[in-house]
């Protein structure tokens, strides 16, 4: 089976978050039957704190098909559960499960896992200071000591109001924690959630202004690409099927008409139309926002 991605597409990045029930390399079945050419899975349960494993025969078979089909970049998505801001239980095992995860992750040829950081107990604002983060920074340290090299810790924003739900937040902690493999992965719906309007070409160019000014625009490794059940600035994340939800269409063709986001792969993480979980379709409809090069 060959990828089927229209010649204009060639060089385009655009997948899905599947699931992996039955075996890692169903995923890649699926996302080649739906249309898409990169992916995100998770590596194990991501309610449980199960850690990440498999036989090498396994991964044998797993690099030998993603090879042939021709997917990449393949992601992880991190335990639901992490929560790197704890100094105790929760926060041990987050690092035990990442560490698993990005060991796995070198193996399988996965270029590194997607995390929310987690949250703070306090309901009150945290001011951006060493002092106040230093449980999160030690877990991550100690996350990056532990893991290969070649592996990304890649800190997705919130869009509720947890870690990373601004910018600010998220310029302050990768810049104190001053690593080249740490990247950023934006949820479109999590921005949307977080208040953040790039509908217009004008507050587009804002954002990404802002962005490369307070963290790069190379340390920008992933969009997940959904939209929102609910209102602009709701902090909420409901995701919707893209055309379904709140976010106008003209931000998806914003995003993947713009050259600072041509090389970046697009993940969907929507429902379905289905409710099965990401489907052709909205691969599709995500395809026909492309516009054909002069």
């Amino acid at each position: 089976m060959k990828n089927d991605l229209k010649q204009t597409e060639l060089n385009r990045k655009i997948g899905a978050h599947l699931s992996v029930a039955g075996g890692y390399t169903n995923a890649l079945d699926k996302i080649v039957t739906i249309g898409g050419n990169c992916l995100q899975i998770f590596s194990s349960s991501p309610r449980s704190w199960s850690l990440a494993t498999t036989t090498t025969e396994q991964i044998d078979i797993f690099n030998k098909k993603k090879k042939e089909l021709a997917i990449g970049p393949i992601y992880f998505h991190a335990s639901y559960l992490v929560n790197l801001a704890d100094g105790d239980r929760i926060g041990k095992f987050s690092k035990l499960s990442l560490i698993a995860e990005l060991e796995l992750a070198e193996k399988m040829g996965v270029e590194g896992t997607i995390i929310h950081l987690g949250s703070f107990k306090s309901k009150d604002p945290i001011a951006y200071t060493k002092e106040n983060y230093t449980t999160l920074f030690t877990n991550i340290q100690e996350v990056l000591d532990k893991t290969p090299e070649t592996t990304k810790f890649i800190i997705e924003n919130a869009g509720n109001r947890k870690i990373c739900c601004d910018l600010k937040e998220m310029a302050f902690i990768i810049r104190e924690l001053s690593n080249p493999r740490i990247k950023v992965c934006l949820d479109t719906c999590h921005l949307h959630g977080g208040g953040y309007d790039l509908s217009t070409p004008e507050t587009f160019n804002t954002f990404f202004m802002e962005f490369d000014q307070q963290i790069d625009l190379s340390k920008l490794e992933v969009f997940q690409v959904n939209d929102s059940k609910d209102s602009l600035g709701s902090f909420r994340d409901r995701h919707e099927n893209i055309g379904e939800g709140t976010i106008p269409q003209e931000t998806f063709k914003l995003l993947l008409n713009d050259e600072r986001t041509h090389a970046i792969p697009f993940i969907l993480e929507t429902p379905g139309f289905d409710k099965k979980g990401p489907d052709k379709r909205n691969v599709d409809l995500l395809k026909s926002f492309i516009l054909p090069k002069n």
